[in-house]
C-alpha cells in the first residue's frame, strides 16, 4: 500500500517495470531477428510498451490526485526526469558518434590517406571517399540506392516539429496564467502535430524502401540513417502519447499553475527531440 513514512514517501510495489521489460525485450528480439522486415514479435513488444505506459502513468496519475505526493516526490520526479533526458543525450551521442567516425575517420582511412597509402588498393581497390558512399560495398551488396534529400518531407517535418515546440510552451504559458483554454488548446495543436510528423516519416520509410532501394542494409549509409532517424521517430510517438495524456488531463481539470510538474516533465521530453532532430537534418539530411 502506497504510504508516507516519517515524510518520506514509499510507493507500493508495482508490476509495471516488469510489463516494460517484456515489451522492451520482445522490440529488441524482434527487431533482432530481421531488421529489414521486422517480425510480428517486435509489434507485440511495441504494443505492450505502449500499454505499460498508459498503465503506468494511470497509477501515478491517481497517486498524485490523492494527495499522496509531497516535496520530496517533486524534487524526486523533477532529479528523475533530468537524469532520464542526459541518458537519452548520450544515447544518441553514440549514434552521432558513429555517423562521425564513418564520415569522418573511416571514408579517409578507406582511400588511403594520411599513413594509410595502401589501404584503397589492399581493402577497396578504387574507393571513392564521398559520402554517402554511392554502393553498398565492394560487392555491391543490395544494389544501388538513392539518398533522402533534405529539402522535402525532412525540410517540412523540421518545420512541424519546431512549430509543435511553440504550441507546447504556449500551451504552458496558459496553465501558469490560469487559461485553461490556451492550455488544451495548445496541447491538442502539439499533438497533431507531433502525430502528423510520424505520419510523414512513415511515407518517408515506405517511399525508401519500396522505391529508392534504400534499406537498414544499404550500407553505412543506410545503417546510420535509419538508426537515428528511427530511434528519433520513435522518441517522437511516445512524446506525443505523453502529450496526449497531459491534453486528457487537462480536459478533465487536471494541474494548477503551481502543481503540473507531469506537464512540464513532457515538455522538456517534446524540447529534447525538437534539438535532436535538428541535429539530424543538419547532419544526416542535409551535410
Amino acid at each position: 500500500m502506497t504510504h508516507a513514512q516519517g515524510g518520506y514517501y514509499l510507493p507500493s510495489p508495482s508490476h509495471w517495470p516488469l510489463v516494460g521489460s517484456i515489451g522492451l525485450f520482445l522490440t529488441t528480439f524482434g527487431f533482432a531477428l530481421n531488421p529489414n522486415d521486422p517480425t510480428f514479435l517486435m509489434y507485440i513488444g511495441l504494443a505492450i510498451i505502449a500499454y505499460m505506459m498508459f498503465g503506468w502513468f494511470g497509477t501515478v496519475i491517481r497517486e498524485s490526485e490523492g494527495g499522496l505526493y509531497n516535496d520530496q516526490v517533486d524534487r524526486s520526479y523533477r532529479w528523475g526526469m533530468m537524469w532520464f533526458i542526459f541518458s537519452e543525450v548520450m544515447f544518441f551521442a553514440a549514434f552521432f558518434g558513429a555517423l562521425f567516425y564513418a564520415r569522418q575517420l573511416a571514408l579517409p582511412w578507406l582511400n588511403g590517406e594520411g599513413n594509410n597509402a595502401m589501404t584503397n588498393e589492399i581493402l577497396y581497390n578504387g574507393f571513392q571517399a564521398v559520402w554517402p558512399t554511392d554502393a553498398n560495398g565492394p560487392a555491391n551488396v543490395g544494389g544501388d540506392y538513392k539518398i533522402i534529400e533534405a529539402w522535402g518531407i525532412p525540410a517540412l517535418n523540421t518545420l512541424i516539429l519546431l512549430s509543435s515546440g511553440v504550441t507546447v510552451t504556449w500551451a504552458h504559458w496558459g496553465l501558469k496564467k490560469g487559461n485553461r483554454g490556451q492550455l488544451i488548446l495548445g496541447l491538442l495543436a502539439t499533438v497533431i502535430l507531433g502525430f502528423t510528423f510520424v505520419g510523414f516519416q512513415a511515407y518517408e520509410y515506405i517511399h525508401a524502401y519500396t522505391e529508392m532501394n534504400l534499406t537498414l542494409g544499404s550500407g553505412i549509409y543506410g545503417s546510420t540513417f535509419f538508426m537515428l532517424t528511427g530511434f528519433h521517430g520513435l522518441h517522437v510517438t511516445i512524446g506525443a502519447i505523453m502529450l496526449t495524456v497531459m491534453l486528457l488531463r487537462s480536459m478533465k481539470g487536471h494541474f494548477t499553475a503551481d502543481n503540473h510538474f507531469a506537464f512540464e516533465a513532457a515538455a522538456w521530453y517534446w524540447h529534447f527531440v525538437d534539438v535532436v532532430w535538428l541535429g539530424l537534418f543538419i547532419f544526416v539530411y542535409w551535410l
